[in-house]
């Protein structure tokens, strides 16, 4: 269990001053210039030493990622922009920090935007994180006033300006490019790559990515060194993690762990165990819900990191743990989440425009039992041509959780089937769009 000397996010719940001064005593700002004259190549490699993985979903390595921008400047700007479309649904982390700790945030955006070479960060905020993004503003302005960005930021030689842009709410525009795209006020679809950003991104120039939690967490573990961070976690793992845990526990919670804690522990220890016991357990989604949810069965000593998670085909995502109990309907709910992605998919993508249609109305037959036993294998066929066959990773998003059903719920599809043709009960007249 994480120990509270360790945690990197001291005021995840709001109980200290949000402000620069309640930042700056918990440790905030404390010798960034020290740690910008310390220079380019030092912070991106003490960042690939620490074996930080980007907190956004994909879990690349953060100071990799830093290291494909190019060294030199072209005469081309170079930018930093901050993902703050927290849009998965579970997904309640990133919103925390802008809340209550905006500067553990900003003083990131600095020093990692040093280390790129850029002198302008972009933090693009969610449609619907009205509050959020007024607390980040109001903290972006407090440091430009101390001096701590701006012209001579901290002292230290680099002008560095922070802009707080404000999204409009869609899903898609988490993703990289199309949040790049919609950043320029163009319509938010993901581009094709090549190229990448860190050639050719924000307004053509050099660009790098990242989600709010890997640069919140960049200073920290800049100050505390590399090896701190790496001691905690498993090899390839490493470091702490905030983790979202909704659903059926008695505390729904946001909590910073280690990397690879026991599943059973994390939910017993802070969010008060399984509604009406762990043999109430019956399926877990445990990284947002882009992934393939997993049987109780699995769960138990499930070590919470990517690899792992991994192995048992599931993955870590952005690390909302979604519980579910024995009185959830399965079916229904990832035809819900179906739903969702048939309702976020850009359009731009024959696959994923049709097939997230298609998936969905099938898995609402399914939750009702009236459909054939062969459709399973149908759907999970069309899964398959949806996934890994566009142009960003939602044909995944949406093929990922069905693929999940199937493989570990066929058994209650065939049920509802067997039910429904033994006994043709008149079809439910809402319809889930409506129902909502």
């Amino acid at each position: 269990m994480l120990a509270d000397k360790d945690r990197i996010f001291t005021n995840l719940y709001g109980i200290h001053d949000w402000g620069l001064k309640g930042a700056m005593q918990r440790g905030a700002w404390d010798n960034t210039k020290g740690l910008i004259a310390k220079g380019k190549d030092w912070i991106v490699n003490e960042m690939k030493s620490s074996g930080l993985r980007g907190r956004g979903g994909a879990g690349f390595p953060t100071g990799l990622k830093w290291s494909f921008m190019p060294k030199e400047s072209d005469g081309r700007p170079h930018y930093l922009v901050v993902n703050a479309d927290e849009s998965e649904p579970g997904t309640c982390k990133d919103r925390e920090i802008l809340r209550h700790d905006p500067h553990l945030l900003i003083e990131g955006c600095l020093v990692a935007g040093f280390a790129m070479g850029a002198h302008a960060c972009y933090i693009y905020v969610r449609g619907e994180f009205i509050h959020e993004r007024h607390r980040l503003q109001a903290a972006v302005d407090q440091a430009y006033e101390a001096g701590l960005i701006g012209k001579n930021a901290c002292g230290s030689g680099w002008d560095y300006d922070v802009y707080v842009h404000h999204g409009a709410g869609a899903y898609i525009c988490g993703e990289e490019t199309a949040l790049l795209e919609s950043l320029e006020g163009k319509k938010g679809q993901p581009r094709l790559k090549p190229p990448f950003p860190a050639n050719a991104g924000l307004y053509g120039a050099p660009t790098t990515v990242n989600n709010v939690e890997s640069i919140a967490v960049a200073p920290t573990i800049l100050r505390r060194g590399a090896t701190w961070f790496a001691s905690m976690g498993r090899p390839n793992n490493t470091g702490t993690k905030l983790f979202c845990i909704s659903g059926h526990v008695n505390k729904p919670c946001n909590v910073e762990e280690e990397m690879g804690v026991p599943f059973r522990e994390l939910i017993d220890k802070h969010a008060g165990g399984i509604r009406g016991g762990w043999d109430n357990l019956l399926a877990v989604i445990p990284g947002g819900s882009s992934v393939p949810c997993l049987p109780a069965s699995t769960c138990e000593d499930l070590p919470m990191d990517f690899d792992s998670l991994r192995d048992v085909k599931s993955g870590l995502g952005t690390a909302a743990v979604i519980v579910m109990d024995k009185s959830t309907d399965i079916v229904r709910a990832i035809a819900r989440l179906a739903y969702f992605y048939k309702h976020e998919s850009c359009g731009q993508c024959t696959p994923c425009r049709e097939g997230t249609g298609w998936m969905y109305r099938v898995l609402d037959r399914m939750a009702r039992g009236e459909a054939q036993k062969r459709e399973i294998d149908l759907l999970l066929d069309v899964s398959y041509q949806i996934e890994g066959h566009t142009i960003c990773a939602l044909g995944d998003a949406a093929a990922w959780p069905v693929q999940g059903l199937i493989r570990h719920f066929r058994h209650v599809i065939e049920e509802r089937i067997d039910q429904y043709a033994a006994n043709p009960k008149p079809v439910d007249a809402v319809p889930m769009q409506a129902a909502e």
